[in-house]
């Protein structure tokens, strides 16, 4: 009786254990899963390979999203001394993008995007805040400030415009009038109008891009010159109600030693910013949802700035000054990313033999030519390498042998986003068309001919 007995609760376990394994993840990869393709699959089309490249890198925010706030993780490794409960504020505004991207291209439902969304904002609407500015990291299970660096451990203005260019795209996306979308849109609108983006001025004509409840002003750091933090001053000119005024962004932002240029390199003439131009991140991560295309003020042309930056970093990629390994007409593309060496802002003045597929991806819509044979190469040359559940790894050296695991939020995103502005201008479009947003680039004198349309 023993042995029967032991043998049928044996028989039950093993039903129950099957059905746990069977039925679950069965249920989990329909409705919130999407299965990575790791076979490098030859004759695609070019459509076909930027939609299995979105897609697949989407699955960085879906799948990988954290589980309780849905936000997106710094990043896919554990370094840094910190694990899977930070997430980040910067990083979330793109992955909020990529999921309308998403929606869009039928990877997901609208309404699995719509619920993500609400997951975030709500998390969002009680994690700590500082005079209406988020961090740059958050624990993902309680919403409270994690620092990113020692005096680091409040509000993040530059992270929180970056979450907000998101956001604004998401409110001008989800406008159906049911329970979800309501909530999404009045959250984000209590959230944006409470930002006090002239509060970070100290009162001064520059924006300030750290405020800790512990460490007040101490870090010190004005947002001047040509860099990433161009929707920084876009967005604090929109507020509704804390908006800055002109004189902010001339005597701030356009006042400085490293704005103007106007210099040639490799033949290209770069109207702003550092020589050579910087990292490539800085006519991306402004650009998700702010339209480059006939965006002009009294300084820049501004799609000619970041086109011209993009074709140096092309430039001088081909012409490998270096002598690296790997780098060339179909392989290039210098930006922040990990590297051998640990991290590294990447550019044609640190080069140290790293290529960032982020870099040449991301910059679609300004270099189409060149940035599709650098995704041919990198997907069917390259890809057993480099080629990742998550999509590209975050940066790879031919000359040290060295082939990143890890994937970062703010590369994977702008990949997703800006593929999409290349390939329907959905993201800008979205944008663009917020009131708030209009009336603050008209404020600053800059004007764009997607505000005619």
């Amino acid at each position: 009786m023993l042995k029967n007995r032991l043998t049928l609760c044996f028989l039950i376990a093993v039903l129950i254990l099957s059905s746990c394994f069977n039925s679950q993840p069965a249920a989990a990869q329909t409705k919130d899963h999407i299965n990575p393709q790791l076979k490098i699959q030859k004759n695609l089309s070019d459509e076909q390979l930027l939609d299995l490249v979105q897609k697949q890198t989407f699955r960085y925010f879906w799948d990988f999203g954290h589980p309780v706030s849905g936000m997106a993780r710094e990043r896919s490794n554990k370094s840094f001394d910190y694990g899977d409960e930070v997430v980040t504020t910067g990083g979330t505004g793109f992955g909020v993008m990529a999921t309308i991207v998403a929606s869009e291209r039928k990877f997901i439902t609208r309404e699995q995007a719509a619920a993500r969304t609400r997951k975030i904002v709500d998390f969002l609407w009680k994690a700590d805040m500082f005079h209406g500015a988020f961090p740059h990291w958050l624990n993902g299970e309680t919403g409270k400030v994690i620092r990113f660096s020692p005096k680091d451990d409040g509000a993040d203005l530059v992270e929180t415009s970056f979450l907000f260019q998101g956001l604004l795209t998401a409110k001008q996306y989800y406008t159906a009038d049911n329970p979800v979308e309501n909530d999404i849109r009045n959250k984000i609108l209590w959230m944006w109008e409470g930002i006090e983006w002239n509060w970070f001025t100290q009162q001064q004509n520059v924006l300030y891009w750290h405020w800790s409840p512990n460490n007040g002003w101490s870090m010190n750091h004005q947002l001047k010159g040509w860099n990433e933090c161009f929707i920084t001053y876009v967005l604090a000119a929109s507020s509704p109600k804390f908006a800055i005024g002109k004189r902010v962004y001339e005597d701030g932002w356009a006042n400085s030693n490293t704005f103007f240029n106007g210099k040639k390199f490799l033949g290209i003439t770069l109207p702003l910013g550092f020589d050579f131009g910087g990292p490539l991140f800085f006519s991306h991560y402004s650009f998700l949802g702010l339209d480059p295309r006939g965006l002009k003020d009294r300084y820049a042309d501004y799609f000619e700035q970041n086109k011209n930056h993009t074709l140096i970093n092309h430039a001088y990629c081909v012409e490998n000054p270096k002598h690296y390994k790997g780098y060339g007409e179909n392989s290039w593309g210098l930006t922040a990313s990990d590297s051998w060496q640990g991290y590294a802002a990447h550019s044609p003045a640190e080069d140290l033999g790293v290529i960032s597929p982020t870099a040449a991806l991301s910059a679609f819509p300004y270099t189409p030519e060149y940035s599709m044979k650098a995704l041919k190469h990198f997907y069917f040359d390259l890809g057993d390498k480099i080629w990742s559940e998550y999509g590209f790894v975050d940066g790879f050296s031919e000359e040290h042998n060295w082939y990143a695991k890890s994937h970062l939020a703010i590369d994977q995103g702008p990949i997703i986003c800006m593929i999409e502005n290349y390939r329907s201008g959905l993201l800008w479009k979205l944008f663009m068309s917020s009131p708030d947003v209009k009336n603050g680039l008209d404020k600053l004198g800059i004007a764009s001919t997607a505000l005619k349309n």
